[in-house]
């Protein structure tokens, strides 16, 4: 009985008002309907990502705006940057080497934020600008780890090098605060199902001027990706290729959504969950992974589970007796963390409700759990009601 709790970093819980639109009937998309949709979302979206340049929006998973983002600006042989923060840098570092880029990696140990320094101090040691690209990830879905943008530009700019930026806010977009343009962004890239509450089905890519041109100038063989064609559409308020209409439905929805509330509530509440969420967590006596509270996510909670017990054994009680989905440990991760996912259309009594599952889960699978953290968690949560 009663609704299945979604509480993995991504898909989120949709509201019903985005369902609903969806569930319209599809109308012709070389009509005049459809025209001032795409131009009404067009417009709307570009607040969301801080940029008054175009949003490419592909009918795509994250990873195809990934692709595109690469295709468009980079040729095969070109030397890119990553930074590996977690396992979703290192499946975009495997993308890259697909499609005959040459990736070099900077390590980390999944438990902290990109370091700007060491990007600065490579990029100053590549005189002849042979690296075109710096990627990094903004939050890190499988470590709960976020990144500070701002301080990777300024280090790419301190180097003097001409470097593309890119980042991928897939999970971030609409739940942690992001400003392409301010914070001098090249190509973001982002996906529908994480803070846009939204399904899966639409990728991406907010683009420079910068970007565009390198996009002109060069760039890898592209069909589907080529922005061109979908920048000469989208003035007109159309799409080359067929979209995925009933998506833009719900996207103008949950934009409107996002108006209504206000783009810094929306970023507080997602603060104040992901506090709440870690309250809980050091309640039980248990470690969040990211170990520097700068770079706390405040979409999700990655949460190491003690020696000699399985993250996935706890995930799968919980599904089974509470009807509720966490995240599993991901890569080098699997086994010993779970995720708790504190984005989209969730409130602090769906957060509370979440937390119980995870605790009553804890105490069934015979995990030392050192106090009440739902208590600890309401405490936080009851501050942030009387503000």
């Amino acid at each position: 009985m009663g609704r299945h709790f979604l509480q993995i970093p991504g898909p989120s819980p949709e509201p019903d008002a985005v369902l609903r639109a969806i569930s319209a009937t599809t109308i012709d998309h070389r009509g005049p309907e459809f025209q001032q949709l795409g131009r009404r979302v067009l417009e709307a979206i570009k607040p969301v990502f801080g940029t008054t340049n175009p949003v490419i929006i592909y009918s795509s998973s994250g990873t195809g705006a990934w692709e595109g983002a690469l295709a468009n600006t980079l040729s095969p042989g070109d030397q890119v940057l990553f930074y590996e923060t977690g396992h979703f840098a290192s499946l975009w570092v495997e993308m890259a080497s697909r499609l005959g880029l040459k990736p070099e990696v900077i390590d980390s140990d999944w438990r902290h934020g990109v370091d700007p320094e060491a990007i600065g101090e490579r990029l100053e040691q590549d005189t002849d600008h042979t690296i075109k690209a710096v990627c990094c990830v903004h939050n890190e879905t499988s470590t709960g780890v976020t990144s500070d943008i701002r301080a990777v530009r300024d280090a790419i700019d301190a180097a003097g090098h001409p470097a593309l930026l890119m980042v991928d806010t897939i999970s971030g977009l609409g739940s942690a605060e992001y400003r392409h343009d301010e914070w001098g962004v090249d190509v973001t890239i982002a996906g529908s199902q994480k803070g846009l509450m939204l399904p899966p089905g639409l990728g991406f890519n907010a683009v420079s001027d910068k970007a565009i041109e390198a996009s002109r100038r060069g760039g890898a063989a592209r069909s589907y990706w080529d922005w061109e064609p979908i920048l000469a559409a989208n003035e007109r308020g159309f799409w080359p290729t067929t979209p995925s209409t009933n998506l833009l439905f719900g996207l103008e929805v949950a934009l409107q959504i996002f108006q209504e509330e206000g783009m810094e509530n929306v970023l507080a509440r997602h603060q104040r969950h992901a506090a709440a969420t870690r309250a809980a967590v050091n309640a039980w006596g248990l470690e969040v992974l990211c170990l520097d509270e700068r770079y706390h996510s405040p979409v999700l909670t990655a949460v190491l589970m003690p020696e000699g017990h399985d993250a996935d054994a706890l995930r799968a009680l919980i599904l089974d007796r509470f009807d509720m989905s966490l995240g599993a440990g991901l890569g080098k991760l699997a086994g010993t963390v779970f995720r708790i996912g504190h984005l989209g259309w969730i409130n602090d009594l769906t957060l509370l409700g979440a937390l119980a599952g995870v605790q009553m889960g804890l105490r069934l699978s015979d995990v030392p759990v050192a106090d009440d953290g739902v208590v600890a968690a309401m405490a936080v949560l009851e501050e942030g009601a009387r503000a």
